[in-house]
């Protein structure tokens, strides 16, 4: 079944020719069905590029490499119910908002390994597709194309989903949420001088954990990605490590605090964090995405953090003092940099090594008193 499956991937007219490499290019290069130009055909009784014997030989060598010794136990639910869960340890990689339809691509696989296996597992395949309704995703077109409808469906069965891990985890573990999902709104409502950067994905997920009772702890950044793969060169909203938040339950007498409180105590802690993690050597792309952990941890051991007002301060104002804090802590180290220098730390900060647009380059460029030729 699974080799069958696999097939599919490589036997389909939206698959292409790998040039450089001389193979069929399989289908889902990335999370989306592309429209190409050209289509390459495999032969599946062939010994060559998209063969069954081929699929076969890469499906056991995984399950001869499989690593576990012991008896597991895996079950299908939803996360949002009670599931009669008490006394374990939590880790889980949520859903990124609207970046993904996981459950619509699915269908692609879903219709041949249900002609395999129904007879096997009849109660995993008694739909006819895959279910969609519960699916944790903001899709605007699963709410009449109301943009505001699919963002409450998405916040709200988060918050359901931590409030039931809180109840299950025990306090021994940390609680860790994997993260690949990179900060790119820019706030317009805070005006042009401080337009600061706070994604609605991040920031729906980190109140949904601190509204749960969690508080984050630090932040792991774990390379995951390859450097090679199409996200990476695409430009879209991926990252090149996996940010890791560890969190534990908040005590529930933790204290509240003031605005002032919280940026002594930000400016006091996130630059100690910040010199951390840069001498792990973490991708300078990255870096603000692991500043959310140790600012987050700062902003969420407080029951409250108080504005002047006297109203309690949002995860997105938070997101975006973290965001200045990080800003200046870069200033810092550029201060002593001539402007060519300073350009290319900024490109590299933003980009890493992938290819960019000429007029982005340029744009930055002018922006540090140089030139992309120079």
């Amino acid at each position: 079944a699974f080799a069958v499956d696999k097939m599919t991937n490589y036997h389909c007219n939206l698959a292409s020719w790998h040039s450089s490499r001389e193979l069929l290019q399989c289908t889902f290069a990335r999370q989306a069905l592309p429209m190409v130009w050209d289509f390459a055909e495999g032969n599946p009784l062939s010994n060559s590029s998209g063969c069954f014997a081929n699929m076969l030989e890469w499906v056991a060598k995984c399950i001869e490499a499989f690593p576990a010794a012991a008896q597991g136990r895996a079950i299908q639910c939803d996360a949002q119910s009670d599931l009669g869960l008490k006394g374990i340890m939590v880790s889980t990689d949520p859903p990124y908002y609207d970046n993904i339809g996981y459950a619509d691509l699915s269908d692609f696989f879903y219709i041949w390994m249900r002609e395999s296996l129904q007879g096997t597992y009849p109660e995993l395949f008694r739909t006819m597709l895959t279910p969609k309704t519960e699916e944790l995703v903001a899709t605007p077109y699963r709410f009449d194309g109301d943009a505001n409808k699919a963002r409450d469906f998405f916040e709200d069965g988060m918050l359901k989903a931590f409030l039931q891990i809180h109840s299950y985890v025990d306090e021994a573990f940390p609680m860790t949420v994997y993260y690949a999902y990179r900060q790119s709104e820019i706030d317009e409502e805070a005006g042009n001088e401080e337009a600061a950067t706070a994604s609605t994905g991040w920031e729906t997920m980190l109140s949904a954990i601190l509204e749960a009772g969690f508080a984050i702890t630090g932040t792991w950044p774990i390379r995951t990605e390859m450097g090679s793969r199409a996200l990476a060169r695409s430009g879209t909203n991926a990252l090149a490590s996996s940010v890791v938040l560890v969190c534990r339950k908040r005590p529930e007498d933790a204290p509240i605090c003031t605005r002032r409180d919280f940026l002594n105590a930000l400016k006091r802690e996130l630059k100690p964090a910040l010199d951390k993690l840069q001498s792990a050597n973490i991708a300078p792309v990255d870096l603000a995405q692991s500043a959310i952990g140790p600012g987050m941890a700062v902003f969420s051991r407080y029951s409250k953090v108080l504005e002047a007002d006297g109203t309690p301060m949002s995860i997105r104002t938070a997101l975006q003092i973290i965001n200045q804090e990080l800003d200046l802590y870069f200033s810092e180290q550029d201060s002593e940099l001539d402007a060519d220098s300073r350009f290319c730390v900024d490109l590299y900060t933003q980009y890493a090594f992938d290819e960019l647009p000429f007029g982005e380059a340029d744009v930055l460029a002018r922006a540090k008193n140089t030139s992309v030729d120079r």
